[in-house]
């Protein structure tokens, strides 16, 4: 049942801030819509110490932000700022282009303080490539809840198990987090081609396989899959429709044709992409 296994390939980014990145991978580039999977952290930051990712575009795709632990500052070219904090959704439609920034709070700079969560990127469908860009932000009382014995899923984004997240979304898909108590055992919606999970922590297995953490397995199309915890555990799943062709991936832009990616890095070398208020760091193509 289980088709693919995905490991994650790690990158330190310094001050011993690590990422796992699952997707896109050396063997599969999507899960239904989701073309990027990070997990950052967990990692204890020293007073002083910060996280200052400067304002950078982005087209053809949403953003999402989920936090287990610690607290991160949006602001966009739009206009909002927004923290967003534990169990909260940030979802950022890029559309044909946006710029943003996410950094530490400056209320809790010189605290120590933990930081960890996911970070994705959904394509968006064709149709849906030049959208106008917008923002949204969903507190974690906002999102529907899934119990079952020794567990409870938190619907982010999509349809599944009977629930509907109130974040707008482009195409059909699910995302949600489990977090299980102990021993546990769930099914997996059947209704999406594409599904997976990521293993955040614990003791896991699907099917009857172990999954182990900071690993992403997908599974076969229609199969009935039984998801079982056998300690405390912290799982993501995920999935949906295979996106309406291919995507192109270059920097932060993701789009269905290289041209649109050649247009989007002409606009930002030429810094024709509107600013981030208050904000005047420029970070060059790579």
């Amino acid at each position: 049942m289980i088709h693919q296994t995905l490991k994650a390939h790690t990158k330190n980014l310094g001050d011993g801030f690590e990422v796992r990145c699952l997707l896109p991978a050396a063997t599969r580039k999507m899960v239904g819509p989701f073309i990027f999977f990070d997990h950052m952290g967990p990692t204890r930051l020293s007073p002083g110490q910060a996280i200052d990712v400067r304002p950078h575009p982005h087209i053809g795709l949403a953003t999402v932000t989920y936090l287990f632990e610690g607290a991160i500052m949006h602001r966009d070219s739009l206009g909002y700022e927004q923290r967003i904090t534990p169990g909260d959704v940030n979802w950022m439609t890029a559309g044909r282009g946006i710029v943003h920034s996410e950094r530490s709070p400056a209320d809790e700079r010189n605290q120590s303080r933990g930081l960890h969560g996911i970070q994705t990127w959904i394509a968006l469908p064709q149709k849906d490539e030049r959208t106008d860009p917008a923002f949204s932000h969903h507190p974690r009382a906002s999102l529907p809840v899934v119990q079952w014995a020794n567990a409870e899923l938190r619907l982010i984004a999509g349809e599944c198990w009977g629930q509907r997240s109130p974040v707008r979304i482009f195409s059909p898909m699910f995302y949600g987090a489990i977090t299980a108590q102990g021993q546990a055992r769930f099914e997996l919606p059947t209704e999406y081609a594409e599904r997976a999970i990521y293993v955040v922590n614990g003791e896991v297995q699907a099917a009857g396989t172990a999954v182990m953490p900071h690993t992403v397995a997908v599974f076969d199309a229609g199969a009935q899959v039984t998801i079982e915890t056998v300690t405390a555990a912290r799982i993501m799943v995920f999935g949906g429709a295979p996106v309406d062709g291919d995507r192109h991936i270059s920097w932060n832009f993701v789009a269905s044709s290289q041209e649109l990616i050649e247009e989007a890095r002409t606009r930002w070398r030429n810094q024709e992409f509107p600013g981030v208020p208050g904000e005047t760091e420029f970070i060059p193509l790579p």
